[in-house]
This record gives structure tokens, C-alpha cells and sequence, in this order.
């Protein structure tokens, strides 16, 4: 069986992944183990947190909503009862812009 010679494939992985951690700190963006081990917990890490942070901004909004009701004295809970039972659909996000932004139209809401 003949030899084959893996140099420019090899090569061609190897930069793949030290061009991934270019951005790296020391050994971590030059040394190839080291940029493997930390451009795999980099793609973990980011994979992780971009379910992370679809919980942490709705977190946020309804935290936002919360206070605004509580203001016009009433519960974050039965904000949200009283909107379905007028089917009033609005999604987290654009209740807490209105919240923010223009608190006359949210206390119209409330009234609804």
C-alpha cells in the first residue's frame, strides 16, 4: 500500500482552527492544542448562551411590565389575565416598549 502524505490537509485544519482563535489571549490563539481545547469551549459557551439569552431578555420585559402595572396598581399576573380575556395580543417584548416608551397607551391598555 502506498504512503499518504496528509501535509495539506493536515495544514488546512490547523488553520482553520488557529484562525478561529485568532482572538485568543497568549498560547490560547497560537499553539494549536491550546486553540482547539479553547475555540471548542468558545462554541460551546456561545451555543449555550444564545438559549441564555432569549431567557434573560424575557426576564427583563417582564420585570419591566411588572413595574409599570404596579404603578396603576395592579399585578404583572393579572395584567396578563385581563389581556387574554380581551384578547389582546401583544407579546412580552412590545408590552414592555410600550411600558417604557409611551405610558399613556399602556394605562389604556389596562383600562381595556
Amino acid at each position: 500500500m502506498t504512503r499518504v502524505k496528509r501535509g495539506c490537509v493536515a495544514r488546512k485544519r490547523r488553520k482553520n482552527i488557529l484562525t478561529l482563535a485568532s482572538g485568543f489571549q497568549g498560547a490560547h490563539s497560537k499553539l494549536f492544542r491550546t486553540a482547539n481545547q479553547q475555540g471548542m469551549k468558545a462554541l460551546a459557551s456561545s451555543h449555550r448562551d444564545r438559549g441564555k439569552r432569549k431567557k434573560d431578555f424575557r426576564r427583563l420585559w417582564i420585570t419591566r411590565i411588572n413595574a409599570a402595572a404596579r404603578k396603576s396598581g395592579i399585578s404583572y399576573h393579572t395584567l396578563i389575565q385581563l389581556l387574554y380575556k380581551n384578547k389582546i395580543l401583544l407579546n412580552r417584548k412590545m408590552l414592555a416598549q410600550i411600558a417604557i416608551l409611551d405610558t399613556y397607551c399602556f394605562s389604556t391598555l389596562l383600562k381595556s
